[in-house]
């Protein structure tokens, strides 16, 4: 789709995301926030980290929105004895004997990767060059993965036992790490009731790849004023603690997030602007994506576990 300018096309997406959210709400009842964060990642051609109890309709999420979103969708079950060609693909001999390379599921534009912290760090890192790259190399050869793309891991918080926790470099490469609560009394009877019956919610097509593309490239064409970005900056760097943090960073943290954070804050600034109908993000836009931003950049110290502060409630401190 060709729009005739930037205006055009951000009032088209704000438009779109509101069709977006009618559209999954028939199948997900609730988890609004979540949505909200799920579709501002994409638009910021990033990927998210889900975390959840089971049951919470973390694959039923991400089907939903691949199906509303027009993409082809897979779903990669980690287990300790994934091996990275389960996950890129590799090459086989044919008939001929002649090397040919088969694609894995690696190739689609929403990847599931499931219960992501069940399989060894090698197989981990086979995601890694996809996520930053947007590309697979085997044997010397580079194959582009399809556009757009999108990488979305769910982690389940209470299983600890044959995990492996991902490690910094990956868990870097995620721009939010989401996490889901249960859901309100009111909305789980509204779960039961439309899960337990014969009637089967169909959930129709409303933006394209080629949108999805189009609105990527304008989330960083979107202004920002100045004082905004110091902000975004500010907040990243008073994570850190030291000399460039806050008193609070030094006394809660053990090390805080890196440049990279303060780059996802403006992004998810500028979109999540875009979403609300506004042509320039706020200081108020960064502050509504700074946690799933944060969270899994930051790490506590032995004094905050100790007194029970959780990483969200240190956010909320620096933010103050």
């Amino acid at each position: 789709m060709i729009f005739e300018n930037d205006v055009e096309a951000a009032d088209s997406l704000a438009q779109g995301y509101q069709k977006l959210k009618s559209e999954i709400a028939k199948v997900v009842v609730g988890q609004d926030d979540v949505v909200r964060l799920v579709l501002t990642s994409i638009f910021c051609q990033g990927h998210s980290l889900l975390v959840g109890v089971p049951g919470l309709a973390k694959t039923l999420l991400v089907h939903t929105i691949s199906t509303s979103l027009d993409l082809q969708f897979k779903r990669i079950q980690f287990t300790p004895d994934l091996m990275p060609s389960d996950i890129v693909g590799a090459e086989t001999m044919d008939k001929e004997r002649n090397f040919q390379f088969v694609k894995g599921p690696i190739f689609a534009n929403i990847i599931l990767a499931d219960e992501i912290n069940r399989t060894p760090p090698k197989t981990q890192a086979a995601l890694l060059e996809s996520m930053q790259e947007y590309a697979v190399t085997i044997a010397g050869v580079t194959y582009p993965l399809p556009r757009p793309f999108f990488v979305l891991a769910t982690q389940n918080p209470i299983e600890q036992e044959g995990t492996y926790p991902l490690p910094e470099a990956q868990l870097d490469r995620f721009m939010f790490n989401i996490q889901l609560d249960y859901p309100t009394y009111r909305q789980e009877v509204d779960i039961v009731k439309n899960t337990t019956g014969d009637i089967e919610q169909r959930v129709s097509k409303v933006i394209s790849g080629e949108e999805i593309v189009a609105f990527q490239h304008l989330v960083r064409r979107v202004p920002i004023a100045d004082n905004v970005v110091e902000y975004a900056v500010k907040l990243s760097q008073s994570t850190r603690p030291g000399k460039s943090g806050s008193a609070i960073a030094t006394e809660l943290l053990e090390w805080g997030a890196g440049p990279r954070a303060s780059q996802y804050l403006v992004l998810g600034a500028k979109c999540n602007a875009l979403l609300n109908g506004k042509y320039s993000p706020d200081m108020e836009d960064v502050q509504a994506v700074a946690k799933p931003v944060l969270r899994h950049r930051i790490v506590r110290n032995f004094r905050a576990e100790a007194d029970g502060v959780t990483v969200d409630e240190v956010i909320e401190r620096l933010m103050k």
